[in-house]
């Protein structure tokens, strides 16, 4: 059943229901993973957005593919929803969470009086927190003039803007996303400036030698990278056409080689800014169901079951961690909602066996795959190298191959 037109306040639970926080990947791959097992328990889905089911890896190639938001939604969230069947509250936050009498309080944009905000309480007997990640904005860069691509309405406003002509754009981040949406950019013909902290993209996960490859390549492209910078500020002018601009003010990154007196450069006139300066967990559930998390990493579960340290609640997908790690893959998600399925409905299961999904940069400029825990800081050793190719790998205290890098450089087309 889909309410998402009707109060919250009309909606009954039980406390042998699963409530699942968070209408993404994630918390779809949970009832899909139920509803293959038990057609009968009742689910009540609960998001602040629509509930359309979509796959949002493909926010980062679809502009230069010509695809509004409309076309990546597989299902709306109330067709989806019938489907399942399952309860769908679209446009309803949860505000607080009791684990003693598993409750949740939420507020629901869904009302009939404009005036007023229907409040309601509804029981849990398993809840799962699919809550997803939230972009970080630092001070420097305003939300209010600032995009981000790590949903689809705003990617769906960002694309109506772009659909009207060739435009600058600057991406504040250069890790795998900055990366990926600067050739997507490129590739539909608007002029792209990407900035970071670091001297190459990728550079937090991976070694100098690695990323330089990957900086040359996309420089290649025509994309202009400013690395070793910092975005002081962002605002709003207008320039001699009245059209509106923004100016994006950077400097080079204090050292104590570098003098207080180097020359500044000049501001960059953009048409629009991208963050993508990485995620962040909202505390504020979390924190109510008094589980252990992380605002940078997410929330802690158990490796084998997913369950958090609280009773009843469970977590997957961007908001969660293992092991101290952020789980941001889609790949894993899954295995992981089968563990979560097989778990809430009591069936034995040999639980999840957590392996780091391969990562694959998806730019057409460089291939760069990536297996294991990668971190740019560990000691990273050349297995191949060569002008097509290489090949590192990183090594634990043990010499134990802990990831391995593989970069190679396009096929060049048969003439």
């Amino acid at each position: 059943m889909s309410v998402d037109n009707l109060s919250v306040a009309s909606v009954t639970s039980s406390k042998n229901s699963v409530v699942i926080i968070g209408a993404g990947l994630a918390g779809w791959h949970v009832i899909d993973a139920i509803r293959a097992k038990d057609a009968e328990i009742p689910i009540t889905l609960i998001t602040s957005d629509s509930g359309d089911r979509y796959h949002k890896p493909m926010l980062t190639m679809a502009i230069s593919q010509n695809k509004r938001a409309s076309d990546l939604v597989r299902a709306s969230g109330s067709d989806a929803a019938k489907t399942a069947g399952v309860t769908l509250l679209a446009d309803t936050q949860v505000t607080d969470i009791d684990t003693a009498t598993q409750q949740l309080q939420l507020i629901s944009a869904n009302r009939p009086d404009p005036a007023h905000t229907d409040y309601a309480t509804i029981n849990y007997g398993k809840l799962v927190l699919a809550m997803g990640a939230h972009p970080i904005f630092p001070k420097s860069l305003p939300e209010d003039l600032v995009w981000h691509v790590n949903h689809i309405e705003q990617f769906g406003q960002l694309q109506e803007k772009l659909a009207t002509g060739s435009q600058h754009v600057a991406i504040v981040g250069a890790g795998m996303v900055g990366t990926e949406i600067a050739e997507d950019l490129l590739k539909a013909g608007h002029q792209v400036t990407l900035i970071d902290l670091n001297d190459a993209p990728l550079s937090q996960m991976l070694p100098a030698k690695a990323t330089a490859r990957i900086a040359k390549a996309i420089e290649s492209q025509g994309i202009q990278f400013l690395g070793g910078y910092q975005v002081s500020a962002v605002t709003r002018i207008n320039d001699s056409s009245d059209s509106e601009k923004l100016k994006v003010d950077y400097a080079p990154l204090a050292s104590a080689e570098s003098s207080t007196d180097a020359e500044q450069p000049e501001p960059l006139i953009v048409d629009h800014v991208i963050a993508s300066t990485g995620l962040t967990v909202d505390g504020q559930l979390p924190a109510a169901a008094g589980v252990t998390f992380d605002r940078r990493t997410g929330i802690v579960v158990d490796e084998s079951t997913l369950r958090t340290d609280t009773a009843h609640i469970y977590a997957i997908g961007d908001c969660m961690s293992i092991n101290g790690v952020a789980c941001r893959y889609v790949a894993p998600l899954r295995a992981q909602a089968a563990t979560i399925a097989d778990d809430i409905l009591g069936h034995e299961h040999s639980g999840y066996d957590h392996k780091p999904p391969m990562i694959r940069l998806k730019n057409k400029a460089i291939s760069v795959m990536v297996t294991g825990v990668p971190n740019a800081a560990g000691n990273w050793q050349v297995k191949t190298e060569s002008d097509d190719e290489l090949i590192m790998d990183l090594l634990d205290d043990n010499d134990a191959v802990s990831a391995t890098v593989t970069i190679k450089a396009p096929a060049t087309p048969k003439a």
